[in-house]
């Protein structure tokens, strides 16, 4: 098997690469990869520079592949070591340029060692491995982010250490309607939430699914202005042509759930459906309204769950009002490959002491029901 390193996802080709994500997660697929790039939003002049790696058989066919991207800055990976830069910074040890194999600005758990379903997972992933190194020549490290549990542990044998972090997601137990989730809520919080909705009255919540250029133009008004609100944080990465495009491409994948009051659309969340998911990705607003986030991203989200039978919804990164409104917490991982041995044996050690205190936070907060 071959492993090779390309400078642009526009020279992957689409089919093939699809076929390696087939129902994964819809932000490996080349459609939003490839639009990252050629619309602008992921590229050298934004610090994200393309680094597929694609694995071919001796016939050509295509098996494996890695979304790969060298950065020279943490910003949009969703996995925090800005820390660990300024750690290696202080000791003199370069941290930037790094390797990234993970989706830009999608802090969504996926495979990020793409191996097609009829060839051979342990030599695929050998390759890619090989592959990974020399896109990674010239860089100090290697970061997968938001891999899978199977992928972390094989990275693990294989050299890389594990990082965890956790989210909430929510979960549908087969309710039949909003109120048959209510119902696993004791009455103060179930009461609670009826009144939170109750107080929007006269903002009109709608769902849209396949949406119009006009709705995903508002869309990304929302987005620039809930970016703008966390500074230089918040950079304006997504581009509106990309949410354009992905409203091509996507179709009635694409949901979205918008607030109008006096006929003027005053809040919005960009939603992606895939297989029996909804991915919760970008919310803002314009006017400043009690509760309307609530209902906007989590509520009307959960209860078209339950309507169209998705199983799981992850709304994002962060949040723990999420936990109080039913959601759980789940294990997210990344794995890191250091250059530098003693800044890699240094950040591994750390990341086993995070390790233990991200579980013991995880079990406490297992041990309560979120909705007791």
């Amino acid at each position: 098997m071959k492993a090779t390193v390309l400078d642009s996802y526009l020279s992957v080709p689409k089919a093939d690469w699809d076929a390696l994500v087939g129902d994964g997660s819809p932000f490996l697929e080349w459609a939003f990869l490839a639009g990252l790039e050629e619309l602008d939003c992921a590229v050298e002049a934004t610090g994200w520079v393309p680094r597929p790696i694609l694995v071919t058989t001796d016939a050509g066919a295509v098996v494996g592949g890695a979304p790969g991207w060298v950065k020279t800055h943490s910003m949009g990976e969703f996995v925090y070591d800005h820390g660990w830069a300024d750690a290696a910074h202080r000791a003199g040890i370069p941290y930037f340029p790094k390797l990234i194999i993970g989706v830009p600005f999608t802090p969504v758990t996926g495979a990020r060692l793409l191996v097609h379903p009829d060839a051979d997972p342990e030599a695929v992933r050998s390759a890619l491995l090989r592959g990974i190194e020399e896109a990674s020549s010239g860089c100090h490290g290697v970061h997968v982010l938001f891999d899978t549990q199977g992928e972390a542990d094989w990275l693990d044998a294989h050299g890389a250490f594990p990082r965890l972090q956790f989210q909430f997601h929510w979960h549908n137990q087969g309710y039949e309607d909003f109120e048959g989730w209510l119902k696993t809520f004791p009455s103060k919080k179930r009461n609670k939430i009826r009144r939170e909705r109750r107080d929007l009255a006269g903002i009109e919540i709608i769902a849209t699914r396949s949406p119009s250029p006009e709705l995903l133009d508002g869309m990304h008004a929302f987005y620039r202005n809930t970016c703008r609100q966390f500074g230089p944080w918040g950079r304006i990465y997504l581009s509106q042509e990309l949410f354009q495009h992905l409203g091509r491409v996507w179709g009635d994948r694409l949901h979205l759930v918008t607030a109008t009051r006096d006929g003027t659309m005053v809040a919005g969340a960009f939603n992606v459906i895939k297989g029996e998911r909804l991915y919760g990705r970008y919310w803002g607003a314009t006017d400043d309204v009690k509760f309307l986030h609530f209902e906007v991203c989590y509520y009307r989200a959960i209860e078209e769950c339950i309507r169209l039978g998705l199983k799981v919804f992850e709304p994002g990164h962060g949040g723990g009002h999420k936990y109080r409104r039913g959601f759980r917490p789940t294990l997210t991982r990344s794995s890191h490959f250091l250059h530098h041995r003693g800044l890699h044996d240094a950040l591994a050690g750390y990341s086993e002491d995070e390790a233990e205190h991200v579980r013991e936070r995880l079990a406490a907060l297992k041990a309560r029901t979120p909705t007791a």
